[in-house]
């Protein structure tokens, strides 16, 4: 799938929407991203977002075998990410592999944890939280450059008592709310669009930093960048809207501040988790959060390899 135009704004997109309903789903598809509206009216946006990869890459090489297709990205400095994706599109692994050979999985998608009941979303209570509010849901306006590494590295705020697939942690809230967040409101988007004006780019200078250090303390650290709207515009829109606005802020972090694109994935979340409750426009809703889920991938083993599919992670 292609890369998100420059300049666009969700209106764009609308008019290039094909809707179809597949056994009760109805499926809204985009160039670029589908958005699925399941029978029971929950929705959610799915993207690809592989082609982040192939900035400065120095070649790419793509096969499929027995119905998984696998692309690998090779660097300038002989580095290689590998990607490999199920028949319907969906991430399977991740994994880098240096210049000696040596690999290491950053994601492994395809792990179902034996107590996993089966569909992706998690239905747990909430967590509980013992920590200050504004430790578990960090002001990255207001917060030193320190107070943002410390929560990149923080542990979940309970103790993780299985591994979660990638998509389970997508789309369970309550599973993500074990691990503290950062609210990247130093970056405004103008309603109805994604990008990141220049002027604005540099505000994610602490952030890059936060998160380059982090992975150069564990190379297998994983951060969900969330894409987050107001509450005006459809459900469909906002789902699309928020996606592009993750997208975007993980594209900058990499093309700009050199933060390992294998070690962020991104996900839309449209009007569902609104901070200023107001069916109006909102500046502080329009927003991009950040969140360390290496603990909730790993069952809280965050410095241990995934352990091969079908095993259940040390205790």
């Amino acid at each position: 799938m292609a890369g998100a135009v420059i300049g666009a704004t969700i209106a764009d997109y609308r008019n290039q929407r094909h809707e179809v309903v597949e056994g009760g789903r109805t499926v809204y598809t985009e160039p670029d991203r589908i958005i699925i509206r399941d029978p029971g009216g929950q929705e959610y946006v799915r993207g690809n977002d592989l082609y982040r990869f192939r900035y400065g890459a120095r070649d790419i090489r793509t096969e499929t075998v027995g119905g998984e297709t696998r692309t690998v990205v090779i660097r300038p400095d002989g580095s290689e990410v590998i990607t490999v994706v199920g028949a319907d599109g969906s991430l399977l692994r991740r994994i880098r592999r240096d210049r000696g050979g040596r690999e290491i999985v950053i994601i492994d998608n395809s792990y179902r944890d034996p107590r996993s009941v089966g569909g992706f979303y998690v239905d747990v209570p909430p967590p509980v939280v013992s920590i200050p509010y504004d430790r578990y849901i960090v002001d990255a306006q207001e917060a030193s450059p320190d107070v943002i590494y410390e929560t990149m590295e923080a542990p979940p705020v309970q103790r993780i008592d299985r591994r979660y697939s990638l998509d389970e942690i997508r789309y369970s809230p309550n599973v993500r709310m074990q691990m503290p967040s950062i609210d990247v409101n130093t970056i405004n988007f103008r309603s109805g669009s994604w990008t990141i004006p220049q002027d604005q780019a540099a505000r994610l200078q602490a952030i890059a930093d936060g998160l380059n250090r982090a992975i150069q303390r564990n190379p297998r650290e994983v951060f969900l960048i969330e894409g987050h709207t107001d509450a005006t515009g459809n459900d469909v829109d906002n789902l699309s809207l928020s996606d592009r606005r993750a997208q975007a802020a993980a594209e900058l972090l990499t093309q700009q501040f050199g933060v390992p694109a294998e070690n962020l994935t991104s996900q839309g979340y449209g009007r569902q988790y609104l901070k200023e409750q107001t069916d109006g426009p909102s500046r502080i809703n329009r927003r991009v959060t950040v969140r360390r889920i290496t603990p909730l991938l790993n069952g809280g083993q965050a410095s241990l390899p995934p352990p091969p599919p079908g095993t259940v992670p040390p205790r």
